[in-house]
């Protein structure tokens, strides 16, 4: 029973079982959202699945394996449906699901080029491919992958703070003491794994300097010089400043061009959170969202978001590839060889966290060698200007505001009618227009026609669509309007609305 574990005709078998179920999912293009299914409901299917033998391996049964497929792909969330509007991972090209496949069977560690030679040779392809729309100096520049953006920005505000602070790396805090407490500049709406990574550094929550947003909800490079001087008298030392390219409330792309003026001028390291909007750069008709990026530090950007490959799948780029190995400063004989030659160059465990790491970028670049740019320029296009399609229908719904003009692909809104008094019988509050978009959002979802979410903006709730399918068109965002609506008439009616969302 061992060997029919590791049997090659048995993984066949069991592959032609999983690829005829793969084929009817992404065959099914009708509108859903999300089965929720109650944990415990769940948990007592999964269970119902699971072999009773314990005492010897257990025979291989047809029946289980499709069973858990089955159920694997029906509790999911149905990225590759039109009704999925909700987050920022998308569907995938099924050809990067086939080499992900591939990854996960050859098993080859990537960190180390002995270990996973391809992945490492094809990760400086994809470094220089993507280079040509960053537009730094071939030769200085470099790329790792990590696993998801969050770790991603941990990596370079951890290479910011030993670059600016050299002592903190060895020394920790009482390399700075005496001086102003190190600082980290960020706009007012970055992404929460910023915050994490500034606790994680020992640079503390307090130590976040908020820039002030504009209307659009990016930073105001007006407000910028300003703010960061109120923090030198408050005896703070920014060190570094991260912007965002396609925020991930808004998506939002913050001025980046005359941020790095500020920058230069302060001696403050850049880093830019493009893990949402940075695939814009192969766009030829979008790019210019990102003017300026060849003047950042570094530079965040998530492939699994908006190149359509299987999460997680970052990269992290430093203008300056020196930096890059100051990120960490450590020595391990086990791994880390004393004397570099032409195989061990192409290592990348010394410059992120992680020593096993997946071939991520093998699905890339497979992508990219097979179709070119134009497969992910194409498609990118025309999600922004389906987002944009969309943003005039609301605009042009008397029941409906808008919060903001979308950059990309992300759209937020509120269902607020002007009739809206009348119809609760006394006069509207902030909250009373928040918690009914919360209740709107949380009865779609349960029931399962379209999957959206939500955000705060200025304190209030709006329903959020992040337009990640090509198959999704102009109509079925006015279908999903028409079921708002129908939504929010149901609770206005049934006095279930805005007091118990």
């Amino acid at each position: 029973m061992l060997l029919d574990a590791f049997d090659p005709q048995h993984f066949r078998e069991n592959s032609e079982t999983a690829l005829a179920k793969l084929e009817k999912h992404l065959s099914d293009i009708s509108i859903r959202g999300l089965e929720l299914i109650e944990p415990a409901r769940l948990t007592q299917a999964a269970r119902a699945l699971m072999t009773t033998e314990h005492d010897k391996i257990a025979a291989f049964d047809e029946e289980r394996l499709a069973g858990i497929i089955d159920l694997y792909v029906r509790t999911g969330i149905q990225v590759h449906s039109p009704g999925y509007m909700g987050r920022q991972f998308s569907g995938v090209v099924p050809l990067a699901g086939v080499i992900d496949f591939v990854s996960s069977v050859v098993n080859q560690p990537s960190s180390f080029y002995e270990a996973g030679q391809l992945p490492n040779a094809v990760e400086r392809i994809m470094a220089d491919e993507l280079n040509r729309f960053i537009g730094w100096d071939p030769d200085g520049f470099t790329m790792i992958t990590t696993s998801g953006g969050s770790l991603a920005n941990l990596t370079a505000l951890l290479a910011a703070r030993n670059e600016k602070l050299p002592g903190y790396w060895s020394q920790g805090g009482s390399a700075v003491r005496g001086q102003p407490r190190p600082a980290i500049a960020v706009g007012a709406d970055v992404h929460y794994s910023v915050a994490r990574a500034a606790g994680v550094l020992g640079i503390g929550d307090a130590q976040l300097v908020r820039l002030p947003l504009n209307r659009q909800q990016q930073i105001c490079p007006a407000e910028v010089r300003a703010t960061l001087e109120a923090a030198e008298r408050q005896n703070l030392k920014v060190f570094c400043m991260v912007a965002s390219a396609g925020s991930t409330s808004v998506g939002a792309f913050d001025p980046i061009d005359e941020l790095a003026e500020v920058a230069r001028e302060k001696d403050i390291w850049l880093h830019i959170d493009g893990a949402h909007g940075a695939s814009l750069l192969v766009s030829d008709a979008l790019r210019a969202k990102l003017r300026g990026i060849e003047k950042v530090d570094s530079l965040t950007w998530d492939a699994h978001k908006m190149m359509f490959v299987p999460a997680p799948c970052t990269m992290l780029f430093y203008r300056n590839k020196e930096t890059a190995l100051s990120a960490f400063r450590q020595k391990a004989s086990y791994v880390f060889d004393e004397e570099q030659d032409v195989y061990t160059a192409y290592d990348s465990g010394g410059k992120n966290f992680e020593c096993t790491k997946r071939p991520m970028i093998m699905t890339l670049w497979a992508l990219w060698a097979i179709y070119g740019r134009a497969l992910f320029a194409e498609k990118i296009e025309y999600l922004c200007q389906l987002t944009e399609e969309a943003y005039g229908v609301v605009r042009g719904d008397p029941d409906f505001e808008t919060v903001h003009r979308p950059e990309a692909n992300i759209l937020c809104f509120r269902y607020h009618p002007a009739d809206l008094e009348n119809r609760l019988g006394r006069r509207v509050e902030k909250k009373d227009v928040h918690h009914l978009q919360i209740a709107i959002r949380n009865r779609i979802k349960f029931e399962g026609n379209f999957f959206i979410s939500k955000v705060n903006i200025d304190g209030v709730a709006a329903l959020r669509v992040v337009m990640m399918n090509h198959q999704i068109t102009g109509e079925h965002f006015r279908m999903l309007l028409s079921e708002i609506k129908r939504t929010a008439q149901d609770l206005l009616g049934g006095e279930e609305g805005t007091e118990k969302a």
